[in-house]
């Protein structure tokens, strides 16, 4: 059983450096981007333009053109996976592992609609909206009115959310569009979309360890965060005896995979400039090997926006957003504390080839820092 206490404590330093290593982090990798998606188990993608970002932060000499000419070949997938919310998966990964996510997105219909789901007849509601969504590409309000000339009675906006969580589906992109997906993309099968069946197996162990590759040395508290599903303890045991054990200085169990990077604690960390939802945030029960626990509040606005945000040393320090005034963009650092002069400058720097990047056309790109 789990629970035989290892004698390697890892401090919160060192997990700092191990979880920017698996994470690409410390360095720009030479790493394709199909690779990469794969090995980060995907991308928050609430809305599309992030994981252009996050990739760019991560790979030497990523173009956005590349990722949305796989997303067009259909090597990549954008549909809803862990904790409930759309990720940029590849193709294969979301075959492999959306059943496993079925019953986490079973329980938030529930917990999202209450007693608003069980007035819903769940089967032939679905049953309407597949061929609907497998015939063409649709949005949720073409789905909703779908719906509702074939359940005149029924609760719209709940018959929308439960076919978004009870049918696996995946977001088409459309070619010429500066992210690839518009801002109401259509909705189609995963399984007609990518031409393969949803995978059936439900043993969560093989995907313990894509996770501690991208996101170790890890608890199980940790993985259970990053995907929504609990409870994952026996999942932890069937590959035990592939893992390493370390604690951290909490005294909770770590487990890693034997030959996962795991640096120094004093490597170099540059800064680095972070899309809103990245799953270098979200993905752990205890945040702090990235993000100081007097800034935790600050992350996330009162609609439950996670913002974009900066690290400094590997840690996040600050917010940013940008701002268009005529041909200028700017992007505006919010520091959470001061911040050194030649961090500074590091982040200046960093956030003009930001701008150069996701602002092509802009005439003139500035960095600037608001009052902390």
């Amino acid at each position: 059983m789990l629970g035989r206490m290892p004698s390697d404590v890892l401090s919160r330093q060192a997990l700092n450096r191990a979880t920017l290593a698996r994470q690409l982090l410390l360095t720009r990798e030479k790493m394709t981007v199909p690779r990469a998606i794969e090995h980060l188990v995907g991308l928050q993608a609430q809305l599309a333009r992030p994981p252009y970002l996050a990739l760019w932060s991560r790979l030497q000499g990523f173009q956005r053109d590349t990722l949305t000419k796989l997303a067009l070949k259909r090597e990549l997938a954008r549909g809803t996976m862990m904790r409930g919310t759309l990720h940029l998966m590849a193709a294969k990964d979301y075959l492999r592992y959306r059943g496993l996510f079925q019953p986490l997105l079973d329980a938030a219909l529930r917990s999202v609609l209450k007693e608003r789901a069980t007035a819903l007849d769940l089967p032939a509601l679905l049953a309407t909206a597949k061929p609907f969504l497998m015939e063409k590409p649709r949005t949720f309000e073409e789905v909703r009115e779908h719906l509702m000339k074939h359940h005149v009675d029924g609760d719209e906006r709940a018959m929308g959310f439960a076919t978004r969580m009870g049918l696996p589906l995946v977001q088409v992109p459309e070619e010429g569009l500066e992210w690839g997906w518009p801002g109401n993309s259509g909705f189609t099968l995963a399984e007609s979309w990518l031409g393969e069946k949803i995978s059936t197996d439900d043993d969560a162990s093989p995907l313990v360890l894509r996770y501690l590759a991208a996101f170790g040395p890890a608890t199980v508290a940790d993985m259970q965060s990053w995907s929504g599903i609990k409870p994952l303890k026996d999942a932890f045991e069937k590959v035990r005896g592939k893992l390493v054990e370390f604690r951290d200085e909490k005294k909770r169990v770590l487990f890693d995979l034997p030959k996962a990077p795991r640096p120094p604690e004093d490597t170099p960390a540059p800064v680095r400039f972070l899309p809103d939802f990245d799953n270098l945030i979200l993905s752990h029960a205890d945040r702090t090997r990235v993000v100081p626990e007097e800034h935790r509040e600050k992350l996330s606005t009162k609609n439950l926006r996670v913002l974009n945000v900066f690290l400094v040393n590997g840690h996040v320090a600050g917010s940013w957003s940008t701002e268009r005034k005529k041909g200028t963009v700017t992007l505006v650092c919010k520091p959470f504390e001061p911040v050194k002069k030649a961090d500074k400058d590091a982040l200046a720097q960093e956030g003009e080839e930001l701008l150069r990047f996701s602002d092509p056309d802009a005439a003139k790109v500035a960095v600037t820092f608001a009052a902390q």
